[in-house]
């Protein structure tokens, strides 16, 4: 029998999703604890991969998992759990169902703190930014829904038939004083690196280090990057995944 799993997890001790030797990974805590509990050898297929410190309000992977169970999955596989990975359902699915091919939107969200908060740290971005030029990146952000070429934002185009995204929804929230900034960005695709590309020149906007027209040529005129920059991880989270036949609220929130 297929399952989805319907998890969250707090990517800060880890080097990422995807299972690796010698380090710690997403998916090596998942898959262990999925075979120790069920007591067979388990492999869990993710809806997208997530790099080293970001983290994952919401998240969907796929397992097969051979032999009926009478106990509650749920409660024993997160007491077997660290704190810091939470699944909060089994859904039954079709065979043929599939947690990354599926998907038909991933939404992302950046979280920015430009005043030092420790209490944010590991979950939220420090930048120092004198007197950004919040109305610009705010005006940047809203542009990414008008065009789908997006090979300016990746790290290597070249992996990819094509570089085009379909961005249905992006936006900059800023706080009352102006002290923290959400970008939230929805669409039916992400390339590799592209949201942490995307915030880095929304920073460079902000600092004016690079004009409002100067972040839209790169829209306009889509190129490999030959000098990429990145946002940092930590401010980074997976936060909703939609399939055409399924979709959840995301059972886990933010402190902030």
């Amino acid at each position: 029998m297929k399952y989805f799993l319907h998890l969250a997890y707090k990517g800060t001790n880890y080097k990422g999703w995807q299972r690796q030797t010698n380090v710690l990974s997403i998916q090596a805590v998942l898959e262990d604890t999925l075979s120790q509990m069920f007591k067979q050898q388990l492999t869990v297929h993710v809806c997208g991969r997530t790099d080293t410190g970001v983290h994952a309000s919401q998240c969907f992977c796929h397992v097969v998992i051979n032999e009926p169970w009478d106990f509650d999955a749920v409660f024993r596989l997160n007491r077997m759990l660290p704190p810091d990975i939470r699944v909060y359902e089994f859904i039954p699915v079709s065979a043929n169902a599939n947690a990354q091919r599926d998907a038909i939107s991933r939404t992302y969200d950046y979280y920015i703190h430009l005043n030092e908060a420790p209490f944010l740290d590991g979950l939220s971005t420090f930048y120092l930014i004198d007197n950004p030029a919040l109305a610009d990146m705010q005006a940047a952000a809203k542009l990414l829904t008008q065009y789908q070429d997006f090979r300016s934002f990746c790290k290597q185009p070249d992996l990819y038939p094509n570089t085009s995204c379909v961005v249905t929804f992006a936006e900059l929230f800023i706080n009352t004083d102006k002290s923290r900034l959400h970008f939230r960005i929805t669409a039916n695709r992400f390339l590799r690196a592209m949201i942490r590309m995307l915030v880095a020149n929304l920073i460079e906007v902000g600092k004016r280090k690079i004009s409002l027209t100067d972040f839209e040529h790169l829209l306009l005129h889509p190129r490999m990057s030959t000098n990429p920059i990145f946002a940092y991880p930590q401010g980074l989270y997976l936060s909703k995944v939609v399939y055409p036949y399924l979709e959840r609220t995301p059972a886990s929130t933010l402190p902030f």
